[in-house]
């Protein structure tokens, strides 16, 4: 059992949801990154989702883009993201993490040697937002190899026929998009959720955490009632966006009081 696996599986038997957190490898500035990592454990997150920065993030709105930008302005790299990985493990054995990232740079360092590199560093999952499942499959190959899960995006768009097409390749949980559009989004439509996710659950047996829309306990709770867990991922990207050169203590504290506040807001269910 993989650490994405068991973790979900230990929240699920504590009645506990997963809190599952976003920030972008090296925004606003190299340093910050890995005690925000920290912080963002100490305050409950179960597992958290690293960006690898990419020039042309087409999933992500504006918060996130900047984020992306910041981090590329500082020569953040997918190589680079590995070390992060491998600096955190140095303190954090237990704590999933998962690169969130585009195919390109994976295609260009070439799939086996990026599961290899992922999986020395400490990686648990890939979550490649432009990988389709008909063209994964080699990727997906590599992953396997070296045992770490294949994450896939579900949206209020995909088909029944995909997402049984996605579900069967797809290892650890899924990631439903709550709306239609880009990271950062408003207009959480709590009805709209809980159709999606009874029917795509007639699928998979995998957990599913819902993210796009979640920027508070109040958000994280309505849609908590509805799915294993929750994606908190432009609220955390904003707020280190604008402290800019603050330090890197204060940058982590101001992280983590917000995902300590969610993670309070989950646990009062």
């Amino acid at each position: 059992m993989s650490r994405i696996s068991r973790c979900m599986a230990e929240a699920k038997q504590q009645g506990r949801k997963a809190l599952v957190a976003y920030i972008v490898n090296g925004d606003p500035y190299p340093e910050a990154t890995l005690p925000a990592m920290h912080a963002l454990v100490a305050q409950g997150v179960d597992i958290i989702e690293v960006g690898v920065p990419f020039s042309d993030p087409m999933a992500e709105g504006p918060v996130i883009q900047r984020g992306h930008e910041r981090a590329l302005s500082h020569n953040i790299s997918l190589r680079g993201t590995f070390e992060l990985v491998k600096a955190f493990r140095q303190q954090n054995s237990e704590t999933p993490v998962v690169l969130m990232g585009y195919a390109n740079p994976l295609e260009r360092m070439g799939y086996q040697q990026v599961a290899d590199a992922a999986a020395e560093a400490g990686v648990d999952g890939l979550l490649t937002v432009d990988l389709p499942p008909e063209e994964v499959v080699q990727f997906k190959a590599a992953l396997d190899k070296v045992n770490l899960d294949n994450i896939f995006l579900l949206a209020p768009t995909t088909s029944v026929e995909r997402a049984r097409r996605i579900s069967a390749l797809a290892s650890g949980f899924l990631y439903y998009v709550s709306l239609k559009g880009v990271t950062g989004a408003g207009h959480l439509d709590v009805d709209a959720v809980k159709a999606k996710l009874e029917e795509f659950g007639e699928l998979t047996g995998l957990p599913m955490c819902v993210g796009f829309g979640i920027k508070d306990a109040a958000s994280a709770q309505a849609v908590a009632r509805l799915a294993d867990g929750v994606v908190i991922g432009s609220v955390l990207v904003d707020k280190m966006g604008s402290m800019g050169s603050a330090s890197t203590d204060d940058i982590a504290a101001a992280v983590g009081e917000i995902a300590g506040s969610i993670r309070a807001g989950l646990d009062s269910l």
